[in-house]
């Protein structure tokens, strides 16, 4: 027994010796170098265990369509015939009898969306096509009829004589976050059938200049010119999106996509099959967004919500009592991050909806509630004039502009009401702070820190209370369309 006891004495005292002699911080309260070890539980679909993207793939392609469109063009309509071929040259062509007309053929995709047949798509994948064919995934071609488009928003929708067929699960696009996986299928450069997977890398973009009415999602995850119209997913194999657009200086994929939020798509997608038109609300309202300065002026700790510039007369916005320096911050609860947020609320309201607004007048927070009515088709635009090139009694003010009353033959020539009062500015400097602000010639001042400026004696009262180096906040009429401007003085 002595022996058996000594000889694990001797193997308990070896193993500690052994893990004293290669652990110099066994005794130390130091935490251990990396790498360090963690008991990270993947989810399911990334483990490798699961198949889950291939099953979000074989749920989502049967519903995927390829379309094939093509048009007739004349000579008369291609601007870059025009350009290249006129005078003698394009009469030497026609010697020789070249065709003055041709089919255009384009590519795109779309999906289907109900099993008796309807189809969304991009308005540019179809727009003025003299014939459309659909490619279903099981190789099975139908024509295509355009039920309605919206090219405000780049939605089109089309209808092909079938029935029982699959049709995609429609996702919740106000629910999407930054980083979650999405997979885009399309028939990118003409290969057909095609699905590669990203992320969400940004939501809201707007100002992309493809459509009127932009809330875009923004993807990483590979759209190629043939891919537009095609489903955006989640891994839900729920539709989120809508693909429609690149940004690329090659015409191929750089990594950034843009596709139209499901929501907005499906609020479309609606008018157009049950009234063949859309409808959008209006307030009445013109709006900018608020950068930093302009935020400290309206007593904001952050630039976010939409600023009101004007009212239209007789508007809902009017009747509701909202007024010009108003900060729209919520909209029915949802917070408005800037006036692109702010329009596409309004335009998907309905006529006779009523919305809720959170506002900010003065540093103080209320709440005003609205009747939306439908947007006016004939609602005019001032339209864009030459700045005038009279400029008698100017007079050279501060922050390298020069300024002059706004006479009734300078409104004319601005497109201004003869009702309108400010002064007009005359002249800006080069390299001033006026001209950094974005303050151009024939631009007319009406307001300097909130007070009415009617002439330029007004104009000139106002000056000195202004000091050197102070920020002035200047409400600006250019040629119909009414802003805010911050402007530093001279230090």
């Amino acid at each position: 027994m002595k022996k058996v006891a000594v000889f694990f004495i001797t193997i308990i005292a070896l193993a500690a010796g052994y893990i004293i002699g290669t652990r110099s911080d066994f005794f130390s309260n130091k935490s251990p170098a990396a790498p360090y070890t963690y008991n990270l539980q993947l989810p399911k679909e990334l483990s490798g265990s699961s198949p889950a993207f291939s099953g979000v793939v074989s749920v989502i392609s049967p519903v995927v369509a390829n379309i094939s469109t093509s048009k007739t063009i004349s000579g008369k309509e291609s601007s870059s015939s025009q350009h290249l071929f006129e005078g003698p040259f394009r009469d030497f062509l026609d010697s020789f009898n070249m065709p003055k007309k041709w089919k255009e053929q384009n590519l795109g995709s779309g999906v289907v969306v109900s099993p008796d047949g309807y189809i969304i798509t991009n308005n540019h994948v179809v727009e003025k096509s003299d014939e459309i064919k659909v490619t279903l995934y099981d190789q099975q071609n139908y024509k295509g009829k355009i039920i309605g488009t919206d090219p405000k928003t780049d939605l089109a929708v089309i209808k092909i004589s079938a029935k029982n067929l699959p049709a995609i699960k429609w996702g919740d696009s106000d629910t999407l976050q930054v980083g979650e996986f999405v997979l885009a299928f399309g028939n990118p450069y003409s290969l057909g059938h095609t699905v590669t997977m990203g992320i969400v890398s940004a939501l809201g973009r707007a100002n992309v200049g493809v459509a009127d009415y932009e809330d875009f999602i923004q993807t990483d995850a590979a759209i190629n010119p043939g891919n537009s119209g095609g489903p955006l997913v989640n891994i839900k194999g729920e539709l989120i999106g809508i693909n429609t657009a690149i940004f690329s200086r090659t015409g191929g994929y750089q990594g950034i996509g843009f596709a139209v939020p499901s929501n907005m798509a499906n609020s479309v997608m609606t008018q157009l099959i049950n009234e063949g038109k859309v409808t959008r609300g209006w307030l009445g309202v013109t709006i900018q967004n608020l950068t930093p300065e302009l935020a400290k002026e309206f007593v904001l700790e952050k630039s976010t919500g939409a600023l009101v510039t004007d009212i239209f007369s007789g508007s809902p916005a009017e009747k509701a009592g909202l007024k010009r320096g108003d900060v729209i911050l919520e909209v029915n609860e949802k917070k408005i991050r800037n006036v692109e947020s702010l329009r596409n609320l309004v335009a998907q309201s309905k006529a006779g909806s009523t919305m809720h607004l959170n506002i900010l007048r003065d540093g103080k927070t209320m709440e005003v509630s609205v009747n939306i009515t439908e947007y006016p088709q004939d609602l005019a635009q001032a339209e864009k004039v030459e700045s005038p090139e009279d400029e008698l009694n100017e007079e050279k003010t501060l922050a390298g502009l020069s300024v002059a009353d706004l006479t009734r033959d300078i409104a004319k020539q601005l497109g201004l009401s003869k009702n309108d009062n400010g002064v007009v500015i005359v002249r800006v400097e080069s390299y001033s702070t006026a001209e950094d602000a974005g303050l151009k010639k024939g631009d007319v001042i009406q307001e300097v820190n909130k007070r009415k400026i009617r002439n330029l004696n007004d104009f000139n009262r106002v000056l000195p209370g202004i000091g050197e180096g102070d920020t002035i906040l200047l409400f600006i009429n250019r040629s119909g369309n009414k802003f805010y401007v911050t402007l530093k003085t001279y230090s």
